[in-house]
This record gives structure tokens, C-alpha cells and sequence, in this order.
């Protein structure tokens, strides 16, 4: 019985490029490539549907794969969407060396029938668009100080007024996406509500929390453990033999992690739940870093029961 089931099990790797989706069918080993444009998807589709996939898996490849994961999605085909490190380790192991898009599709076929990678909930949408704004936002704020720093060096006059100009134009934009964030909200009671609820955490502003909002959709629906692993906060054993190494993190949202260890620096000084770990943890002659990582898990934490409970955070009586 076990030996049918496998049998029909139908494990699918896609490589995905800016023009082109090659694609690897594991049951039949079966090759394809598509365009990587709305014409491409629907044939790809239409082959897809010969044999349903009990899972497809790509790589996230910084925007190249929206359509093909929305239409994917659409469609109610079995997909995760991993990341690209993960999927270079597993070919190693495997003493793929050589790396050629169909061989590529071919690892994550055999990626997705070895690992089986949980698959989440593809984001909508409005939940992308939100996303690209604060993700706009957050590189205009980068360029904005990059060139308030240069204003700072600059002495001849012709440089001085460009740099303002620019600094100018940066307020603008940046403005101008707060405006398209701000409509966003309001045009979603809950993301209002989560906005509200994370804000009341004493430490997050507005950006983090929006950023929150944005890219960690899954918090306040996921285990405390499931969403340090998340956002890359979760210790990570690295014991062999009688070997015992120090635990460290690895992987996760980069974006989300920045912006909760901004929130983090500004809650080990107003907020004593955080400030207490930290001291506690330098106390015991942990290094500052550690004792950071450690207190943006318990912020994290914190967030994550808060949009659980939809229970306001409230600092604690004086005593």
C-alpha cells in the first residue's frame, strides 16, 4: 500500500529567472522550460495538470517568482517557496556541483520529496503591495542619510545646494509613501488593529511595526518557537560527538530582523520586562550581542501573544 502511495506522489522543482521557469517533474524525471511571463504560466499550468503535484517548490528569487507563485497559489497547487541557501546546501550534500537551471530544478524536486518544506500561506495581493511600500520606504530613508552624511563633508557651495535638492526630493517620496501606507491601513480595519496593538509595545514605532505588519504576516498565529525560527531569532544547537559548540541563528527575514533589533535597542532602556533580561544576561558575563539576540526573542515573543491575545501590552505598576 505504502509502495503505491509513493508511486503517486509527484514532487516538482521549478528554477525560476527573470525570462525563464525550468522546470523538473521528479515521478517521470520530465523537463520543461516556460517563459517566465502570463502566456509561460498558463502552459505551465496545462502541463502541471497532466500529473497534480503533491508539492512544487522554488526558490525565492527577489521578485522574479510573484507570478508564478500567485498563479501557482490561484490555482491551489501544493507550494513552498524556500530559500535559496537552503536549496544550495541540500545540492551539496548531494554532490550536485555543477549548477545549470535544469539541474537546479532538478535539486529542488528532490529537495521537496526529501524535506518536504512546510508550505505557508502565499500573501495576497494587497499583503505584497504593502510589503514593496515599506520596503520602498526603508531604501529612500537609506538614501536620505547617505546623503545627510555627504551634506556634512561637503563644502563647495554648487555641491551643498544638490545634496539639498536631493534631500528634498527624499522627504517627498518618503511622504508620499507614508501617505499610500496610511490609506493601506485604513482601508483594513485588521491591519489597523495589529498596527495599534503592536505599537502598544513600548520600543515599536510605527515603522516596525508596520514592517511587522508587512512581512511577518504569520505573527500572532504561529508557536513562540515557529516564529523566532521565523525571523532568524531561534538558538540553533551546534553539538557533534563531544563536541559543543556555542548555539547561534541562522537564516530567517533579514528585513524583519532589522527592524525588530531597532525596536529591541529602544526597549533594553524604556521597557523593564526587556531591560531586566538584558541586565540579567550581562549580569552572568553573557556578551552584549548574545544578551541582544536573547531580548529581541523575548520582545518577538511578546509581539507575537499580543496580536494572539489582541490584548493591548501594559507596562507594569509602579512599585
Amino acid at each position: 500500500m505504502s509502495t503505491t502511495a509513493n508511486v503517486m506522489e509527484v514532487f516538482v522543482g521549478i528554477d525560476v529567472s527573470k525570462k525563464q521557469l525550468d522546470v523538473f517533474r521528479l515521478s517521470d524525471r520530465q523537463s520543461r522550460s516556460f517563459d517566465n511571463d502570463a502566456c509561460g504560466v498558463e502552459l505551465l499550468l496545462a502541463w502541471l495538470a497532466e500529473s497534480p503535484p503533491t508539492q512544487v517548490v522554488l526558490e525565492a528569487t527577489g521578485g522574479f517568482e510573484r507570478l508564478v507563485v500567485a498563479e501557482l497559489a490561484n490555482a491551489a497547487i501544493p507550494l513552498a517557496v524556500v530559500n535559496p541557501r537552503q536549496a544550495r546546501q541540500f545540492a551539496g550534500a548531494l554532490g550536485k556541483l555543477a549548477k545549470t537551471d535544469r539541474i537546479d530544478a532538478e535539486v529542488l524536486a528532490k529537495f521537496a520529496q526529501a524535506v518536504r518544506p512546510q508550505m505557508r500561506p502565499i500573501p495576497d495581493e494587497k499583503q505584497r503591495e504593502l510589503a514593496e511600500l515599506v520596503n520602498r520606504r526603508r531604501q529612500l530613508v537609506r538614501l536620505h542619510v547617505a546623503e545627510s552624511n555627504r551634506l556634512q563633508q561637503a563644502v563647495a557651495p554648487k555641491v551643498i545646494r544638490n545634496i539639498e535638492k536631493a534631500l528634498t526630493f527624499f522627504d517627498k517620496q518618503i511622504a508620499d509613501i507614508d501617505q499610500a501606507l496610511d490609506k493601506h491601513f485604513q482601508e483594513s480595519p485588521v491591519w489597523q488593529e495589529k498596527i495599534d496593538l503592536l505599537k502598544s509595545v513600548p520600543g515599536v514605532g510605527p515603522a516596525t511595526s508596520r514592517t511587522l505588519v508587512a512581512e511577518l504576516p504569520e505573527l500572532g498565529e504561529c508557536s513562540r518557537r515557529q516564529i523566532a525560527s521565523l525571523v532568524g531569532v531561534a538558538p540553533i544547537n551546534r553539538d557533534s560527538g563531544a563536541f559543543r559548540g556555542q548555539r547561534t541563528t541562522w537564516g530567517g527575514r533579514a528585513r524583519v530582523r532589522s527592524a525588530l533589533y531597532m525596536a529591541t535597542l529602544t526597549a533594553v532602556k524604556h521597557y523593564p520586562p526587556i531591560q531586566e533580561l538584558y541586565q540579567r544576561l550581562l549580569t552572568q558575563g553573557k556578551k552584549a550581542k548574545v544578551a541582544l539576540v536573547a531580548c529581541m526573542r523575548k520582545l518577538l515573543t511578546i509581539l507575537n501573544m499580543v496580536l494572539k491575545t489582541k490584548t493591548p501590552c501594559r507596562l507594569p505598576e509602579p512599585a
